[in-house]
């Protein structure tokens, strides 16, 4: 089924795609890999998600807003769970909430506004150049953390002294506030701060966890485990508002939204699973690697939007080869992040079964003798 929404004021108007079972096979995988790394990576794996929408031809703002509503049921699911090993920081969740309304209602007044202006291609320039900025950021933390990590020492460079983020969050600006569950004082203004990035950041891309796993860690000063518990109790809300703006403007399928919430939960357990069993180093090396490779494959598609939009001029034969290559960047990231998490998950259970038949050879023995 095909249809076309009219966006109001818009240059254009925004298209439903035509479901076929290439497309809802397409749609179904792009969900699976997505749980697959969420549950792998925790949370704001479902980044690939939008840009692989947009590469099937799905407008940049119904990508996004496919993402955000599927990320509404998977957010209920995953905060109940954390919340069961006591891992959800409700006072925290509550003080966030209403900055967090107000992020996600810019981000989506803004993306309708350039659509409105520039047209379906650049809403889907800026949406990238958003891709870009926000995952290369993420690329050189991880990266450097990870050096760190190695090294051994306070920063990369081995000076003493208090990060930039430690300073922030020194600060304490009043009023401060006691969060019992994270076990931190910290000031209502920076959790506030915290709150609006995420919104802003969900309503943008699809996905806020990227800005608010890391701020709670490192600006506020939350363990990780209450962090990730935290950011999904508030998805609940980024994605059940961000859903309601994005489907009063016609502008949420839910065909879409279906397919990606049933691939997606059937990856997140498998994900899940290879947590138990892989190294984390492991984990954060193929993460650092799938974030680099989707910012690339965003970065591709710059000139192409530009073309589209009449600024640049692009050959026909070039403008299919740099979609190609972002394709290739894109979708290869995601099959090898995958197939390198699926790979090790079998040589750690093969691994285990060894030793268990080892142990049970030396029982019989021992039980001859």
């Amino acid at each position: 089924m095909a249809g076309a929404v009219e966006i109001p004021a818009a240059a254009e108007a925004i298209k439903f795609i035509t479901l076929t079972p290439k497309t809802a096979f397409s749609l179904f995988g792009i969900g699976l890999v997505g749980g697959i790394l969420s549950g792998f990576l925790g949370s704001g794996g479902a980044f690939i998600m939008t840009p692989a929408m947009m590469s099937l031809g799905i407008p940049g703002i119904m990508a996004v807003a496919a993402n955000i509503t599927h990320k509404f049921g998977k957010a209920i699911m995953g905060s109940r769970k954390h919340n069961e090993f006591g891992n959800v920081d409700m006072r925290m969740g509550l003080v966030m909430f209403i900055a967090l309304f107000a992020g996600v209602k810019v981000a989506v007044s803004m993306n309708r506004g350039i659509l409105a202006k520039m047209g379906t291609a650049g809403s889907n320039l800026y949406i990238s150049i958003m891709f870009v900025i926000i995952l290369s950021w993420v690329t050189w933390f991880m990266f450097r953390d990870i050096m760190k990590q190695r090294r051994g020492t306070n920063r990369i460079t081995g000076q003493e002294g208090p990060t930039l983020a430690e300073k922030i969050r020194n600060l304490n600006l009043p009023p401060v506030i006691h969060f019992k569950v994270a076990g931190v004082r910290a000031s209502l203004w920076l959790a506030l701060l915290v709150g609006f990035a995420t919104g802003f950041l969900a309503g943008t891309i699809g996905v806020g966890g990227f800005i608010g796993v890391p701020a709670m860690i490192y600006l506020l000063g939350i363990p990780t485990y209450v962090a990730a518990g935290t950011e999904l109790f508030l998805a609940i809300f980024s994605g059940a508002q961000g859903a309601f703006l994005y489907s009063m403007h016609g502008l949420v399928d839910l065909r879409i939204t279906l397919l990606l919430y049933v691939g997606s939960m059937i990856g997140i357990n498998l994900g899940a699973i290879g947590t138990r069993v892989v190294r984390g180093s492991q984990m954060r090396l193929v993460m650092v690697a799938i974030i680099a490779m989707v910012a690339l494959s965003r970065l591709a598609m710059v000139p192409v939007y530009l073309a589209e939009m009449g600024k640049i001029s692009l050959a026909a034969g070039m403008h299919d080869a740099i979609t190609l290559m972002s394709n290739i960047f894109l979708f290869g990231s995601g099959a090898v992040g995958v197939s390198m998490i699926l790979f090790w998950m079998f040589q750690a259970y093969r691994r285990a079964g060894v030793v268990q038949n080892a142990g049970g050879d030396l029982s019989s023995s021992k039980a001859s003798v």
